[in-house]
């Protein structure tokens, strides 16, 4: 394939991503769907109840080794433009650096996961190290052979086929993401809002054009380095982090490789930490799912602060940031949610994570 053809696939899978993610969602049961949307979820994913964020258990294991699928086989290679010399790129992820490179596009650490337990009692995610382009070179690089196909520029889909079953962990290597909804709750006034995020393709590789709630960010260290490895191995401490970049437009390169992050002396960690504590806010974990054409995997959570706090924390709220647009507050209320999750444009994960909420009457 020329990177011509490729590129022009690349559009395609970016216009037409929402309905693809739609139509890849009939290639397996329904009853794996979670709440009626695309996304998909087994059993152990998804609880009957809320779980409080600080109940999940972590386990983290850096010694866990990967055999499944990488994107780097001789399959995957097939469906990659040729460089100069005639031969393919290396990887999906160096494709995307070559040709097409977003604004945010970095081969971070992250923390892959290895196996997920959020129905029994007791709830429990366990993670090894990963790299963030190990899952562009895998799920993204799916979703592209998805699209070749559609376009009858591939007969078949070698990668997909692979890869088999997207939730099983040994398959391929697994990014978590923490995509949060979080919530503006007034209760003097018994009204509640919502915030999201419109994914500017320009910015970002994964999920360009389409909503998402906010914030979403994979779980991973503030930065390299084993001592902000297990310093930061933390859901709360990546929230944290997450809602300062994506709310208030600060840097992502908050850590240092020489000194772990230090939350206590952070004013804004500390009272989001503290209202957490009064019960001024409420972290809650309502599942885990994979998204049917790109393979994402979203931790989803919901966050509602009270109104007076959240005013305190996000008075100088953004507009835009390193990875898109933030939309006007939303109202928490059924026909929003039908209109997010029904009719237009939002990634598989943000719609379950807006339906389960509003089932569950997170407030």
């Amino acid at each position: 394939m020329t990177p011509e053809e490729w590129l022009a696939v690349r559009r395609q899978l970016v216009e037409n991503r929402y309905r693809w993610s739609v139509d890849a969602a009939a290639d397996f049961p329904a009853e794996r769907r979670v709440a009626g949307t695309p996304l998909l979820a087994p059993a152990l994913w998804i609880p009957l109840e809320p779980i409080p964020l600080s109940d999940i258990r972590l386990e983290f294991d850096p010694a866990a080794v990967f055999s499944g699928v990488t994107g780097r086989e001789a399959f995957a290679l097939e469906g990659l433009p040729l460089r100069a010399d005639g031969t393919p790129y290396p990887s999906y992820a160096d494709a995307i650096t070559a040709l097409t490179p977003p604004a945010v596009f970095e081969d971070r650490p992250t923390y892959r996961l290895l196996s997920a337990d959020l129905a029994g009692p007791a709830p429990r995610l366990r993670l090894g190290r990963g790299s963030y382009f190990d899952s562009i070179n895998t799920g993204e690089a799916s979703a592209h052979e998805y699209a070749a196909r559609r376009l009858g520029l591939r007969p078949g889909t070698p990668l997909r086929d692979a890869i088999g079953e997207p939730r099983e962990p040994t398959r391929r290597p697994i990014n978590l993401a923490v995509s949060t909804l979080t919530i503006r709750s007034d209760r003097s006034a018994g009204e509640s809002t919502f915030y999201l995020h419109w994914r500017d393709p320009a910015k970002v590789a994964h999920a360009p054009g389409l909503y998402q709630v906010v914030p979403s960010g994979i779980f991973q260290p503030s930065a390299a380095g084993t001592l902000n490895e297990r310093h930061d191995f933390d859901l709360w401490h990546n929230l944290v982090r997450e809602l300062s970049e994506e709310l208030l437009g600060t840097s992502e390169d908050r850590g240092q490789t020489t000194a772990a992050l230090d939350y206590d002396s952070w004013p804004f960690a500390t009272h989001l930490t503290q209202a957490l504590a009064a019960g001024a806010a409420r972290a809650h974990c309502v599942g885990m799912g994979v998204d049917p054409l790109t393979f994402a995997t979203d931790l989803l959570t919901v966050l509602s602060v009270d109104a007076e706090v959240f005013d305190q924390l996000f008075s100088e709220l953004v507009d835009t940031n390193t990875e898109g647009r933030l939309l006007t507050p939303q109202p928490f209320i059924a026909e929003a949610v039908e209109d997010f999750t029904r009719h237009k444009p939002t990634q598989a994960a943000g719609a379950a994570l807006l339906k389960l909420a509003w089932t569950h009457e997170l407030r």
